[in-house]
């Protein structure tokens, strides 16, 4: 007896694509240093045929970048401690265990209030958002080594704390060494207070997301 399905057949396997087993403690793991952070890539859009990005996130006291936004969906899948999660300004407080989605577009946060380091696996569909952060990070040693004083990362997370332009449109503006884009104003009202700042920072290469700082 056959069985008829309406569902789309699935692809042929590509034997060119391999299986890929990644270790976030082989010496061979790439961590980079952002905004204060460890990100260590576990799978890349090589890895995936673009379909998404998988990230090991060391986040210390204190970490976690400035508000921001950005045009591909995020998961984050908390291991070890606890993270206060704002959501189009709205604060929470996420635990181990816990699984956050962040839809594409909206305005969010992450920051480590505690007194213990985070520990998070952070997925970014589709792929390619893993060459900002190396355009952005410093290589550093280990999964938990903070990045050094000085780096991109911080001097990247000065300028957007401290440039922005009035409403919430994008002024496509720079930091500094990058070219500048033309700014446009906006009248409409803001989710959280009349008047709010958001930075977008150009992404050095075409397939790469930008992001947006909102101040």
């Amino acid at each position: 007896m056959s069985t008829i399905s309406n569902t789309v057949a699935i692809p042929a396997d590509d034997p060119r694509r391999n299986l890929v087993v990644a270790n976030p403690d082989n010496s061979n793991a790439q961590h980079l240093g952002v905004v204060g952070d460890t990100y260590t890539i576990l799978l890349s859009g090589m890895d995936t045929a673009g379909r998404f990005t998988l990230i090991d996130m060391h986040v210390p006291p204190g970490g976690g970048p400035p508000p921001h936004r950005h045009d591909f969906e995020e998961t984050f899948i908390l291991l070890d401690g606890e993270l206060q999660a704002t959501f189009r300004g709205e604060k929470r407080l996420v635990r181990a265990g816990e699984t956050v989605h962040i839809p594409a577009n909206a305005p969010h946060q992450f920051h480590n209030a505690s007194s213990k380091p985070v520990r998070m696996l952070c997925i970014c569909s589709p792929a390619g958002y893993e060459g900002f952060f190396k355009e952005l990070g410093t290589a550093v040693a280990t999964r938990t080594t903070p990045p050094p004083r000085g780096d991109a990362a911080p001097a990247d997370r000065e300028w957007a704390a401290t440039e922005g332009s009035k409403g919430p449109t994008q002024e496509r503006c720079a930091p500094p060494g990058r070219a500048s884009a033309p700014a446009r104003e906006s009248s409409g009202p803001d989710l959280n207070r009349s008047k709010q700042r958001e930075q977008r920072i150009p992404s050095p290469f075409p397939l790469f997301s930008p992001v947006e700082y909102v101040l």
